[in-house]
């Protein structure tokens, strides 16, 4: 029990002592055996609350531009007012350029999972491609497609349907 508890205290000092790059950590355990090529990415200073109210702040004002956009069934073309939505998001990107997003593409319940994960898919990448034109750099994009699988709306009506075909973007 000892060496167990004088092995945990071994590796949390490693972890503790970590530099400003990924390491690659050795330790020794029970019994005198090496554990190696454990890496360890250093991700810097913990996160100060300062740092969560930007990120706060930051989601709520992307948020206000506009964090979604809605299709017509089965369909990925940018309506009007997507458009409009995403020049609004586009504005504010150039105005944060350290920040990376990632556009959720999904769909409403109907049609099976292969077919909802192809057009959420369809649905983010027309998002992406938007932006892009826009003159956002596509290494700040990310894109990911949910189909059917986490409905903004559960039920089965029209209204259901018509907030779940949708993309939405978030910060990475």
């Amino acid at each position: 029990m000892k060496r167990h508890i004088a092995g945990l205290a071994l590796i949390l000092g490693v972890a503790a002592c970590a530099s400003s790059s990924d390491e690659t950590v050795r330790t020794t355990g029970p019994g005198g055996l090496t554990t190696a090529g454990t890496v360890v990415p250093n991700r810097g200073p913990l996160t100060t609350a300062a740092d969560r109210d930007g990120a706060a702040s930051a989601a709520a004002e992307l948020a206000r531009a506009g964090d979604r956009v809605f299709f017509a069934l089965d369909r990925s073309d940018l309506g009007g007012e997507a458009q409009a939505t995403l020049r609004r998001q586009a504005e504010w990107l150039s105005r944060n350029p350290a920040v990376a997003i990632v556009i959720e593409g999904h769909a409403d319940e109907r049609g099976t999972r292969e077919y909802n994960l192809a057009l959420g898919e369809r649905r983010a990448t027309a998002v992406r491609n938007f932006l892009t034109a826009a003159g956002i750099s596509g290494n700040r994009i990310r894109t990911v497609s949910f189909g059917k699988e986490k409905p903004a709306i559960v039920g089965s009506t029209e209204s259901a349907w018509a907030q779940n075909r949708r993309a939405v973007t978030t910060m990475e």
